[in-house]
């Protein structure tokens, strides 16, 4: 059986099986759902057994697990290491979805459910284009897979596996699914990624909450602090103010600005998908280059007081805020983590404390589009999509690809099949079952086309 002829017969078989996956709930930051990484972790292990490969394990790191698996052929083929992850983001609110996140729901072609883009769905297309190989004797290339359950919170542990797994993660190109396309009319591959600093900030008034006809007005409220030091990090253009955070950013040629602002994009389009009147940022930038070659900072949280139904008149003890800063190349996040906290400190009055606490970060990543793996997955998408791709940078970030240049050796194919409109990190995630579909046949013609030019 040929392959394409593999995939589409087992289609149905195909999707149920993601459908099974995406219906454990797999939140890796909250420490409730741990039984279900568990889950997971083993739901893969399976299900890479039964797809072919000759040895699978899960191996243990000091938080959840990194399933590993190889299917080595021959020595003299060329070797995929296949990257993805299994833990998902927090499904909250959960109000906010319109069917329950881990209740998978197919509507319009699409799967409803955390996890379906990011990265569930995506990095299952691997396993089924994987079995489809094996099961129609045309594994292309030697395979191996490292699929980790800490991506969300900052792959703490995988540094740690990387470095006591060299030789046995060796391999010629790394490839993921864990980014998005310009559209299904203009597939696209991801040649650079953001990197990320991710802090929390505490601010802490009077040793109680109090009053707030009593107290209002005589003592600083943490929540109204907090808000005016948020309100200054940014200046009326749209820049960071704190101070240091652009020495080291790396700018683009005008001849580069300009390539990269030749990619299909339609402003309209864009804010009619946000419900927004107008788009806002950095000045002197285009959309593109503002979510793909600036830095950032933002707000993702900010909560104190009384949040419940109803009225209290409290004046808040503390106040809080989660803030994430996209980092650009030649930006390192331990650097912008100290200028962020130092600046932090700096502009509190003296009617409250401050408190900075590191989360997590990694630094950005620029992958070649010379390469022979480039080469190899522009050729498959030509042979699938009927056009060529257009590489691209994105916006968000995958921190460990700079880890694995800087500790294998190697560069990253990023191979993204998921849309921005499919709402990751978002209520209502989905993905559609064409891109998961086509996704399949596109990496078993990436690996076709990655052995014929090695």
């Amino acid at each position: 059986m040929e392959l394409k002829t593999y995939i589409e017969t087992h289609r149905e078989r195909f999707i149920n099986e993601l459908l099974e996956l995406l219906k454990i709930p797999s939140v890796s930051a909250d420490r409730k759902f741990e039984a279900d990484v568990l889950k997971t972790a083993q739901y893969l292990h399976d299900s890479l057994e039964k797809a072919g490969v000759d040895q699978v394990e899960i191996c243990p790191t000091a938080g959840y697990p990194i399933i590993y698996a190889q299917k080595i052929i021959d020595d003299s083929l060329p070797t995929v290491l296949v990257y993805g992850h299994y833990d998902v983001q927090p499904a909250d609110p959960y109000e906010l979805w319109d069917s329950p996140p881990f209740e998978p729901v197919i509507k319009d072609e699409k799967i409803y459910a955390r996890g379906a883009c990011d990265d569930k769905g995506q990095m299952y297309m691997h396993i089924k284009a994987f079995e489809a190989m094996v099961a129609t004797d045309s594994l292309y290339c030697n395979v191996k897979f490292m699929i980790e359950g800490e991506e969300e919170v900052g792959s703490n542990n995988l540094d740690t596996f990387v470095k006591a797994n060299k030789e046995r993660l060796g391999a010629d190109v790394i490839l993921i699914s864990d980014t998005s396309m310009i559209s299904l009319d203009t597939p696209s591959i991801t040649v650079g990624l953001r990197g990320l600093s991710y802090v929390q900030v505490e601010v802490t008034g009077p040793n109680r909450d109090l009053h707030s006809g009593v107290y209002g007005g005589a003592v600083a409220n943490p929540i109204n602090t907090l808000c005016a030091m948020i309100a200054s990090l940014h200046d009326d253009k749209g820049a960071i103010t704190v101070p240091g955070f652009y020495d080291n950013v790396a700018e683009l040629s005008a001849e580069e600005r300009e390539a990269l602002n030749r990619a299909p994009f339609d402003i309209d389009e864009y804010k009619k998908d946000l419900d927004i009147d107008d788009v806002s940022g950095e000045e002197g930038y285009t959309t593109v280059e503002r979510t793909g070659i600036r830095p950032t900072l933002d707000v993702n949280g900010i909560w104190g007081g009384y949040t419940g139904e109803g009225a209290k008149t409290v004046l808040p003890s503390k106040a809080y805020a989660k803030i994430s800063m996209r980092l650009v190349p030649n930006q390192n996040s331990d650097r912008i983590t100290d200028l962020f906290q130092k600046h932090f400190e700096a502009i509190a009055p003296k009617s409250v404390k401050v408190k900075v606490m590191p989360f997590h970060g990694g630094e950005a990543a620029v992958t070649p589009t010379t390469s022979t793996a480039y080469a190899a997955a522009s050729a498959a998408f030509e042979e699938a999509w009927g056009v060529l791709p257009i590489p691209t940078r994105d916006g968000g970030s995958i921190p460990i690809v700079a880890l694995f240049k800087e500790e294998l050796g190697l560069d990253t194919l990023l191979m993204g099949f998921g849309l921005d409109s499919d709402a990751i990190h978002s209520p209502n995630e989905h993905y559609g079952i064409f891109n998961y579909m086509k996704g399949i046949e596109t990496i078993t013609l990436f690996h076709k086309h990655y052995k014929s030019q090695m």
